[in-house]
């Protein structure tokens, strides 16, 4: 029909807003110069799941659509009867009273009409409605750019918003690029038609494949496809692709909503061969748009990868071993993605790879009779390397684990914004949870190293318990060492040696907050050195067990471990020299054996216990490309 037309009017809240912004869309009224609610039409109207325009795609189910998402609406259409006669035709129709108010009448004056008004918008959709006419013109264009694209084209469209008006079909002119294609394929004998388009849109736009049916879009989902991020770019500036689906076979298994098809999803057993799956329509679909795209794409898959490898080298090298065992699709990744979201994706390669390796190495400990040795032998050649560069990779993870530590606990020991320094709890849970045993957190959740890489290895370890609570001691004592650990070393027995008791160890550990004034003063309470050794010889008085419930012999004589971490102030210094220790070469801390406790003491500044981790670990931060400065 040469000069139809479609006016949308906006229909906005009579509601004030704040100075210069627009009201919510409470409706729309449409108004368009078709045919019409002639008699045919609104037979058709009438009933429900009419075929009358079944070639058209048409359903007989549009009035029930319109009332899903508006309370009510209302029809005023002036049409040529059949002699001739300019005929109006109003009504409304609702969900409670369905069609009312009908009235018919001739006026020869009225030009041929249809106005339908889409009266309040239900609150499950006015969220879904944008406040600015350009963006609901831009989202119009978007939904029907089918209609637009396809043989016949679109009617004149425009949408008044008051004094605003925008014409769509402008719109369309400047958002398209003049590059299109439309090309065929097969499935199972069944043809199937797609258009390529580059078109410059909005940036909430995203990539795009629509199915169509009868010429009318079906349903849209966006593109999966390796290096297919956001907007692309040729010599004409930036664009988005979207593709249209076309095909006999779409239109006859459109479902009755015309919202989606009556197509099995994947494969349909024992009609495999014949029908036609949507994986499989889609799959192909996927293989041309990537055909078409990939002068586009290339640029933006070096991107991906070299994100991937930039974070790697620089964040986290414990994924270095395992990038050639990720697929080249999952090392191309969105160039713009966080780090967080990054690591997310590299740590499900990594769980995947694992997965991989263990179905692998259960299906080589059942080898086939028919496998020739050879050919086995190169199976577990190919099985033993890739399990090499997995256990690379946990060694890369714990060493990285070690290095984010570090720089926690030189975070902690730093002057806090509010001026003042952390307590020493903080530092406390940083090398051992507090108010825990070795029986209720694992190694891995430990981080004893710092002090001391030897505190891996013990038999029963307590963090922040009273005394008179652990297993190996009888001491009622209710004191609470910061940390204590005992170690039991089973030494194999000598025949000319004779029998050999296992020798035991107990380490005790003090904390104290950074930069405490007060520490070094007199008494257990202020002076950290006499509280560890108090801890120890209490010990020592309970005689001591291992962890199962074993007494120790000579207990008493069980030599100590006395760690006292503490800044150093003058008071501190004092009392280390009152027993006798030394000052260590650095200066920030002392060490010596004191022969009365029979205990080795050391007392080291939050400096010292930072730098010694720092140099114990240097090696394998460098290997690893991990900055350590």
């Amino acid at each position: 029909m040469e000069n139809a037309y479609i006016k949308i009017c906006v229909i906005r809240s009579a509601q004030s807003t704040i100075a210069g912004s627009k009201s919510e869309v409470c409706g729309f009224s449409v108004i368009d110069n078709g045919i019409g609610f002639n008699k045919d039409n609104y037979k058709s109207f009438l009933t429900l799941d009419s075929d009358y325009k079944i070639d058209k795609g048409c359903k007989g189910v549009g009035r029930l659509l319109w009332l899903k998402a508006f309370s009510s609406v209302s029809v005023e259409s002036t049409y040529v009867g059949n002699e001739g006669t300019i005929c109006k035709k109003d009504f409304s129709f609702n969900p409670e009273r369905g069609l009312y108010d009908e009235k018919d009448y001739t006026s020869q004056d009225a030009k041929v009409e249809t106005i339908i008004k889409l009266n309040e918008v239900l609150a499950d959709y006015k969220s879904n409605i944008p406040l600015q006419t350009n963006k609901i013109s831009q989202q119009l264009l978007e939904h029907c750019l089918w209609y637009f694209l396809r043989e016949g084209s679109a009617p004149q469209i425009t949408i008044e918003d008051g004094k605003e008006i925008i014409n769509v079909n402008n719109e369309y002119d400047s958002y398209m690029f003049n590059e299109s294609k439309t090309e065929t394929f097969e499935i199972k004998n069944k043809t199937f038609e797609i258009t390529h388009i580059k078109f410059k849109l909005n940036s909430d736009s995203s990539n795009t494949i629509s199915y169509c049916a009868a010429n009318r879009l079906v349903k849209s989902e966006t593109i999966k496809l390796p290096g297919l991020f956001g907007t692309l770019n040729d010599d004409d500036g930036n664009f988005y692709y979207m593709c249209f689906v076309c095909s006999q076979y779409l239109t006859d298994n459109v479902n009755t909503e015309r919202l989606d098809f009556n197509i099995a999803k994947n494969d349909v057993g024992i009609f495999s061969e014949t029908d036609i799956t949507f994986d499989e329509i889609r799959n192909v679909v996927t293989s041309k748009i990537g055909s078409f795209l990939d002068p586009y794409l290339s640029k933006n898959k070096e991107l991906g990868k070299k994100r991937i490898e930039d974070f790697v080298d620089k964040s986290a090298p414990k994924y270095k071993s395992i990038l050639n065992h990720i697929s080249e699709e999952n090392r191309i990744v969105d160039p713009s993605i966080s780090d967080k979201n990054l690591e997310l994706h590299l740590h499900k390669q990594q769980a995947a790879f694992e997965e991989k390796l263990l179905i692998e190495g259960h299906e080589l400990m059942k080898p086939s009779a028919i496998d020739d040795y050879n050919f086995y032998s190169e199976r577990l050649d190919d099985y033993l390397s890739k399990v090499i560069d997995l256990k690379k990779s946990d060694l890369a993870n714990y060493v990285a684990h070690r290095k984010v530590i570090i720089d926690l606990l030189e975070k902690a020991i730093e002057k806090q914004s509010n001026g003042k320094y952390v307590k020493e709890d903080v530092i406390h849970k940083l090398i051992m949870p507090m108010i825990q045993t070795s029986n209720e957190v694992s190694l891995d959740d430990c981080n004893l190293w710092l002090l001391d890489e030897r505190l891996a290895f013990h038999n029963y370890l307590a963090s922040d318990t009273a005394i008179s609570s652990m297993p190996i001691t009888n001491s009622e004592s209710s004191k609470e060492p910061d940390l204590l650990a005992l170690n039991i070393y089973d030494n194999p027995i000598l025949v000319n040696e004779g029998s050999k008791l296992p020798l035991a160890s107990i380490t005790v550990v003090e904390f104290k907050r950074p930069m405490r004034c007060d520490v070094g003063g007199e008494g257990e309470e202020k002076n950290p050195i006499e509280q560890a050794l108090g801890y120890l010889e209490r010990i020592r008085k309970g005689e001591i067990k291992t962890a199962n419930g074993r007494t120790i012999p000579e207990s008493k004589s069980v030599p100590g471990y006395c760690y006292v971490l503490c800044d150093l102030n003058e008071k501190m210094k004092e009392r280390c020299k009152l027993f006798s220790l030394t000052e260590t070469y650095d200066k920030m801390g002392y060490f010596g054996f004191n022969q009365n406790y029979n205990a080795y003491i050391e007392v080291f500044s939050f400096d010292r216990l930072l730098n010694s981790a720092k140099e114990r670990n240097r090696s394998f931060f460098d290997k690893l490309g991990l900055p350590t400065t």
